[in-house]
């Protein structure tokens, strides 16, 4: 294929900016991939493991660039595109790979107004792990990637990173930014949270039954919990960011937990069935 940027820098090198990195490689991309991160061990494993070619812990590392990459936790984008915004050279587009867009995608794009365009990006894809040292070949492969383009979005810039996640063997699906996040609150930020929460829950009933019930749990509570194990930094700011959206998730959830709860309480068997085979159903519709 043939490849539209010569030199990709990514701002953030750890799980999800490793593997973008490394997946460049694997597929053949020919240009520099270079990288900022304030700890430097991640920019010496990532030279180290051949996913960079170069990184320094200063912005202005990206001054070739023609396509910078945020792959920071959100709750820093201003910030980092403040510092980046006087090594940003002419005809440059700037990306993220954010789990919200929303009101920071209009951000970003008023910072960068006059700067560079900024194409608001989503991959649909991660591990519970966090490190360049994790970072997952073929990652992307037939996962969606989620552009959110506003009315401001450059026409060109959109579609050169479209086909860039389209050569790293993603879906490529448009939304709103602001559906967006209604849409990942629902079905990646609840669930998190949900994690997080049964484990504490866990930890205050070792409290309850004076025993580590940790020492009890099966493959079951591993696989339900696997994503408790995320970034917690990562995923605060995720939650602050796309908190409204986020806290009616968790008032549909409690409903839910609430309904249960009654059918319990009361001993109702039928209803209990029919709430499980309910939600089975719906389960059994994931592909």
């Amino acid at each position: 294929m043939e490849w539209e940027f010569n030199e990709i820098c990514i701002v953030g090198l750890g799980l999800i900016g490793g593997s973008f990195a490394l997946n460049l490689k694997l597929r053949g991309f020919p240009g520099k991939i270079t990288a900022v991160d304030i700890n430097p061990e991640a920019i010496e494993k990532g030279i180290e493991l051949e996913i960079i070619d170069g990184g320094s812990l200063k912005h202005s590392i990206a001054k070739s660039a023609d396509l910078v990459v945020l792959a920071t936790p959100v709750g820093v984008y201003e910030v980092v595109l403040e510092q980046l915004k006087p090594h940003i050279r002419e005809n440059c587009i700037v990306s993220d790979l954010g789990s919200v867009k929303g009101e920071l995608v209009r951000r970003c794009e008023e910072i960068l107004e006059g700067v560079a365009p900024f194409v608001g990006g989503h991959p649909i894809a991660g591990t519970e792990k966090s490190g360049v040292e994790h970072s997952v070949e073929n990652l992307f492969e037939r996962a969606k990637f989620i552009i959110t383009p506003t009315e401001k979005t450059d026409p060109q810039a959109k579609e050169k990173v479209r086909r860039l996640w389209e050569a790293l063997g993603s879906e490529v699906i448009e939304m709103d930014p602001y559906h967006h996040d209604r849409v990942f609150a629902a079905v990646s930020h609840l669930p998190h949270v949900v994690a997080y929460s049964i484990v504490e829950a866990i930890g205050k009933l070792s409290t309850d039954v004076g025993e580590n019930l940790f020492e009890f749990t099966g493959g079951g509570f591993r696989d339900f919990t696997r994503i408790a194990m995320s970034d917690p930094i990562m995923w605060r700011d995720i939650c602050i960011a796309n908190r409204e959206n986020l806290l009616s998730s968790i008032k549909r959830f409690k409903e839910a937990l609430t309904e249960v709860e009654k059918l319990i309480e009361k001993g109702d068997r039928e209803g209990l069935k029919a709430f499980f085979q309910n939600a089975k159903e719906k389960r059994s519709l994931i592909k």
